[in-house]
């Protein structure tokens, strides 16, 4: 624990510069992990190092309506090539 004081009202979040940029801690939709999310500074985000098609985006948006940590958006663009991939070599048959 240690002999850290801590403002009742004051978060992890206040910052000289929290009036500047918002981020949010979240919990990921399908793992359940914590993250920061960065909606005020989209260019730092996590979620912007997955370059998503279009395709892939609306992957994600039907079957999730929340952010996702950025391991699981890279696993849910993986599982999503893999069944493009799939339905291209079965179509056929």
């Amino acid at each position: 624990m240690g002999n850290h004081s801590h403002h009742p009202n004051l978060s992890r979040q206040d910052t000289p510069n929290s009036n500047l940029v918002k981020h949010e801690e979240k919990f990921c939709p399908k793992c359940k992990n914590l993250f920061e999310c960065k909606v005020g500074s989209i260019a730092i985000c996590q979620c912007s190092k997955v370059a998503l098609s279009e395709e892939e985006r609306n992957y994600l948006s039907i079957q999730y309506d929340d952010c996702l940590c950025y391991q699981c958006m890279s696993l849910l663009t993986e599982e999503y090539k893999t069944l493009q991939l799939y339905k291209s070599l079965t179509w056929s048959f």
